[in-house]
């Protein structure tokens, strides 16, 4: 766990990264709740190379890389095409964020770096003007919902039971401090 909030910080994914998210994507910790790891660094990379307009970062601990962290724009996927398998996207607010998180090594899990990593990020995007941030952990990945709940995020009751396989948690009214 990290000390402080303050070693925790946030890198832009950038091209050099791209091994060592290939190799965190790999692992089975993430594959369990990840897409195909090429597929998931193509979409990295679009991200990167500016063709989605998502933000990916490394989370860092004391300048190390931990684990993977990514911001998304909810109105931008409030379309035709996300809304047929996503229909509760709906029902968000436009201007919500959503967030996208895992640790990358093993031996990091369940030592509390994602619920404080979470909330250090949060915060940043509190301090930037979002005001409406949602995170949709698989109802089935308990250690994830713990961490997120640990973070300030609790589940949008109209949607509970309405989103398939997906829990979707927002962030709560109060900022969460670092």
């Amino acid at each position: 766990m990290p000390k402080r909030a303050d070693d925790i910080a946030f890198l832009p994914v950038e091209p050099k990264h791209y091994p060592l998210l290939e190799q965190w994507l790999k692992s089975p910790h993430m594959r369990e709740w990840w897409g195909d790891p090429e597929e998931e660094l193509g979409f990295i990379r679009d991200m990167v190379e500016g063709r989605d307009t998502t933000r990916p970062f490394l989370i860092t601990v004391d300048g190390d890389p931990v684990g993977y962290i990514q911001y998304w724009f909810i109105g931008h996927h409030q379309n035709e095409q996300w809304l047929k398998d996503h229909p509760w996207l709906a029902e968000l607010p436009p201007e919500t964020i959503g967030v996208d998180l895992s640790i990358g090594d093993p031996q990091l899990l369940s030592k509390g770096i994602g619920s404080a990593a979470l909330k250090a990020f949060v915060s940043d995007r509190i301090d930037e003007g979002h005001a409406s941030i949602v995170i949709d952990p698989d109802a089935d990945n308990a250690r994830a919902i713990r961490a997120y709940q640990k973070a300030g995020f609790v589940p949008v009751p109209h949607l509970v039971g309405r989103t398939g396989d997906t829990l979707i948690m927002q962030y709560g009214a109060a900022r969460v401090p670092r």
